[in-house]
């Protein structure tokens, strides 16, 4: 089993993610959000799914595109990160979601993708080491180790599932 990781093991913003991940198993979580989540999206009709509850706030659409584009990039650190590469560039999620056009797309086709890009991160994890879980790099500046990254892959899908039930799904 994965332990949690120290308030230390990356920048205290993530920790913000980290710390709505409920003890237990990090894996067995990460296959039941993979679930949870796909059912939730994919119920949402494309007209509810491009609702956003503010002017300049992202759909629903984009919520979860965002969440695709996170789960990668954390996922690619963490992998980086494992094979002892140290150094990465930083993620602006603005520009990522603003260049996606995920308004385009189909909700059950966004639903698919964060299942199946959820799928084969959790392969990828399994097959980390403790030795591999040990090690950190540096993203956008700040340190983080393999299993924080780990955690914020949940923590970040809870963050957002949180926004979504309190300022959309309602």
């Amino acid at each position: 089993m994965i332990t949690r990781p120290q308030p230390e093991e990356c920048n205290s913003y993530y920790n913000t993610y980290i710390s709505k991940v409920p003890d237990g198993d990090v894996i067995e979580l990460l296959r039941k959000l993979k679930e949870s989540s796909y059912e939730l999206f994919s119920a949402l009709s494309d007209d509810k799914a491009n609702y956003a509850y503010a002017n300049g706030k992202w759909s629903i659409k984009e919520t979860l595109g965002h969440m695709i584009d996170t789960e990668r990039t954390f996922a690619y650190r963490l992998f980086c990160f494992s094979r002892d590469y140290v150094e990465l560039p930083g993620f602006d999620q603005e520009i990522y979601v603003n260049n996606a056009n995920f308004s385009s797309r189909t909700m059950q086709s966004l639903a698919a993708e964060f299942r199946v890009t959820r799928e084969s991160n959790i392969y990828l994890i399994e097959a980390l080491t403790d030795e591999q879980l040990n090690r950190k790099g540096v993203a956008s500046g700040n340190p983080a180790s393999v299993r924080a990254l780990v955690y914020m892959l949940p923590g970040h899908e809870i963050h957002h599932l949180g926004i979504l039930k309190e300022r959309y799904l309602l």
